[in-house]
């Protein structure tokens, strides 16, 4: 069963990390939004959970796992948000379990390939197999500071190079798989939930382009995070965590009138 991290009690809000990251990635956010309860996963394969049941797990079967987790912390209703390829996972969730989402937030979405010809898949899977065959800890050196904006804190630069090196190569490849072969759209026709779009405005790993375009064809609001890259939740807290505190207050107060 999949593991997480938590703090404060309140409403619930769901965070699900990237594939290069982990629930540690999320302190800052932990720290600022003591009223709320906060959970923040490992997928299966990342941290302390166990690897994915499936052999080529799809967004559906994390979907489910979120959804084991969940009943196990009691959590009947959560704001969810999903960073990078945690959108993926997170719309597959709103999409399978649409009473349990108030809200739904895409973060630096990464969109899947699933739409792509079957080249660029392949491209793509065997992108992150190199990355994986050459180590953890070359990925960490060479690819942590891409996530983050130009200039970024040399603090944030070695968050996002530690997750790097807690990762485990066979989940960052069964995620991978799962990045190369999905494809968001296909999830995010069922949603009924509320969907806000967020990008980090320097970001150039799921340029901001691409968010905007995701938000225009599902009619959702686009929040621009300034002075951030990918890792958006990490270069500019401050701004993303009063983003954060906004939805919260509008998903408890709906749930009290």
């Amino acid at each position: 069963m999949t593991c997480w991290r938590e703090t404060g009690s309140g409403t619930a809000l769901t965070l699900l990390h990237g594939i290069s990251s982990g629930s540690r990635s999320w302190y800052k956010q932990m720290a600022a939004l003591k009223e709320y309860r906060l959970l923040a996963w490992d997928m299966p394969g990342y941290g302390d959970s166990p690897m994915p049941e499936e052999e080529k797990p799809m967004a559906a079967d994390y979907a489910d796992a979120l959804a084991v987790m969940l009943d196990r912390a009691g959590v009947e209703k959560t704001v969810l948000l999903g960073h990078s390829l945690g959108a993926l996972v997170a719309s597959a969730f709103a999409a399978r379990y649409p009473g349990r989402v108030m809200r739904l937030i895409l973060a630096d979405p990464a969109q899947g390939y699933g739409q792509a010809a079957p080249e660029q898949r392949e491209q793509v899977w065997r992108r992150r197999e190199r990355q994986a065959a050459e180590g953890m800890e070359n990925l960490a050196r060479t690819r942590a500071d891409k996530l983050l904006r130009p200039g970024a804190r040399p603090e944030d630069i070695d968050t996002v190079a530690e997750g790097m090196r807690r990762l485990r190569r066979e989940g960052f490849l069964a995620a991978a798989r799962m990045l190369a072969d999905d494809d968001i759209h296909r999830w995010l026709g069922d949603c009924r939930c509320e969907l806000e779009v967020w990008c980090g405005e320097q970001d150039a790993i799921t340029p901001p382009e691409n968010a905007w375009g995701l938000a225009q064809r599902w009619n959702a609001p686009g929040v621009a995070i300034p002075q951030a890259g990918h890792a958006s939740y990490l270069d500019n807290d401050s701004f993303f965590n009063q983003q954060l505190i906004r939805v919260m207050q509008e998903a408890s107060y709906e749930c009290t009138n």
